[in-house]
């Protein structure tokens, strides 16, 4: 497989909105993108308050470009924060190292995208992400 398709962006969306109604999730923001970090799809819940799909982009979006998921930079965040500040700064606000985003890679291990949630916790956002990743039969990390 040599890139990510819109209709596996589809499917990680609709999976991803299908776990989040199923825990009891607040309204979510999800946001798809390929391995050059543009977007693929996006999809915003009924009732989603604004900023869904900045936070769920920005966290997608550094995701991708660094390699790892938004938890670890936000992780390594802390031991370096004046170099994930200057970071943000130079991406134009299009990076935020919060945790709620995965890497999206083929089974052989290639980079395809990521894929972002905005609209509850970290924690949240990060596992409805997951679901929808293996519900497209792609490998997430």
């Amino acid at each position: 497989m040599s890139s990510l398709t819109l209709q596996q962006a589809q499917t990680i969306i609709d999976a991803a909105l299908k776990k989040s109604k199923e825990a009891g999730y607040q309204p979510m923001g999800i946001a798809v993108l390929d391995a050059s970090g543009n977007l693929k799809a996006f999809a915003s819940e009924d009732g989603a308050s604004m900023f869904r799909f900045e936070v769920a982009r920005a966290k997608a979006w550094g995701a991708v470009g660094m390699g790892v998921s938004s938890r670890k930079l936000a992780e390594r965040a802390k031991d370096n924060p004046n170099f994930f500040v200057s970071l943000a700064a130079t991406a134009s606000g299009k990076f935020l190292p919060q945790t709620g985003a995965v890497v999206v890679r083929d089974g052989a291990g290639k980079l395809l995208g990521a894929v972002g949630a905005s609209g509850g916790t970290g924690d949240e956002d990060e596992a409805i992400c997951i679901a929808g990743v293996l519900a497209a039969g792609l490998v997430n990390g």
